[in-house]
C-alpha cells in the first residue's frame, strides 16, 4: 500500500513594502512608497529591516519538521518495494492478490469457529476465504486428534461436506483399526504415547494456492511443512520434519467452505540447514508451550 500525498514544499515569508533607494546629494535618504505586490522582478529581492520582515523561527521550524516527515514517509514507501511490479494496478492490469503466493491480501481473518474442534470457520466465498478454508483444513487433518477416534470423527464430520465426511470416516476408521498406523506412529491403540512422552504432530502452512475457482467449488493446493515423532527420553521415534502439498476439493455449503476430496503428495522440500537438533526436553516444551494459529489469506 503506497500514501498519496503533495510533494511539492512551499514557504510563507513576509514581506516589507518599503524599499530604500540611493543617498540624495543632500546626504538624506529618499524612501519610496511602492504599492503592494508592485517588486521590480528584475531588481534584487526585498529584504525586511524588521522581526516583521523576517520569517517566523517557529514557523521555520513547522516546515522543517514537515519536510522531513515527507521525506521519511517516502522512504518507508519506497522500502515496500516498486509498485509497478509488486501490487496490481488501479485498472486491474497487475497480479491480483491472489495470485501473489503468502502475500496479504487485507481481508480479515475469520472470527467463528466449530464449537466442537476449534477449527476457524465461516470462510468468505471468495479465492481469499477458500485459501484461508484450507490452510485451517490442512492444520486440523494433520494434528494429534486424528489419531484418535473421537477426535477424527469430529474433525472429519466439522470440515467434510456431509455426504464425503461419511465416506471419507469409513475408509480412515477402517485403516486405524488395524493398529499398523498406530504402531508405526508409537502409539497404542488408544492413539496415545508412552507414559512421559508427547506425540507430535503439528502442520505448519507455508502458502497456497488457486488453482481453480468456479464461484460454489473450488481447488486449493496448501504448501506445509510437517512435524512427526515422539518427544522424551529414549524414544525410538524423534520428532522430524517432512513437507508435503495437500490439494482440496471444496464446495460452498451452507454459508461455508467444506471438503469433498482432499489428496497429499511429498514436497517441495528445501535442502535442510546444518543445525542442532533440539533435545528430546525441549521439542516436548515447545510443543506443548507454542500454541498454533488461524491461518488468513
Amino acid at each position: 500500500m503506497s500514501l498519496g500525498g503533495d510533494d511539492g514544499y512551499g514557504g510563507d515569508y513576509g514581506q516589507d513594502p518599503i524599499r530604500s533607494g540611493g543617498a540624495s546629494s543632500g546626504g538624506h535618504l529618499t524612501r519610496t512608497r511602492l504599492p503592494e505586490g508592485d517588486d521590480d522582478p528584475f531588481g534584487p529581492p526585498r529584504r525586511g529591516g524588521g522581526r516583521a520582515g523576517r520569517p517566523s523561527r517557529n514557523l521555520v521550524t513547522v516546515v522543517g519538521v514537515v519536510v522531513l516527515l515527507i521525506a521519511a514517509i517516502a522512504f518507508a514507501n519506497r522500502g515496500s518495494g516498486d509498485s509497478s511490479s509488486d501490487s496490481g494496478s488501479d485498472d486491474g492490469s497487475g497480479p491480483s492478490a491472489s495470485s501473489r503466493a503468502t502475500a496479504p491480501t487485507g481481508e480479515r481473518p475469520v472470527e467463528g469457529k466449530d464449537g466442537v474442534t476449534g477449527i476457524a470457520s465461516g470462510f468468505a466465498k471468495t479465492e481469499q476465504g477458500a485459501q484461508s478454508a484450507a490452510a485451517n483444513y490442512a492444520v486440523a487433518l494433520g494434528s494429534a486428534d486424528m489419531f484418535k477416534t473421537t477426535g477424527r470423527r469430529q474433525i472429519v464430520n466439522a470440515i467434510y461436506a456431509p455426504d464425503a465426511a461419511t465416506a471419507r470416516l469409513k475408509r480412515l476408521d477402517k485403516a486405524f483399526s488395524g493398529d499398523k498406523i498406530l504402531s508405526n506412529a508409537g502409539l497404542d491403540s488408544s492413539g496415545n504415547p508412552p507414559d512421559g512422552m508427547t506425540f507430535v504432530s503439528r502442520t505448519n502452512p507455508v502458502g497456497t494456492k488457486v488453482e481453480t475457482f468456479k464461484g460454489d467449488t473450488a481447488r486449493i493446493a496448501v504448501w506445509q511443512s510437517l512435524l512427526f515423532g515422539i518427544a522424551g527420553e529414549g524414544s525410538t521415534r524423534p520428532v522430524s520434519e517432512s513437507w508435503h502439498t495437500d490439494t482440496f476439493e471444496l464446495q460452498w455449503i451452507k454459508g461455508d467452505w467444506k471438503v469433498t476430496k482432499y489428496t497429499q503428495k511429498d514436497g517441495p522440500a528445501p535442502v535442510g540447514r546444518d543445525q542442532a537438533a533440539a533435545s528430546a526436553e525441549d521439542m516436548a516444551n515447545a510443543v506443548e508451550g507454542f500454541g498454533g494459529f488461524t491461518y488468513a489469506r
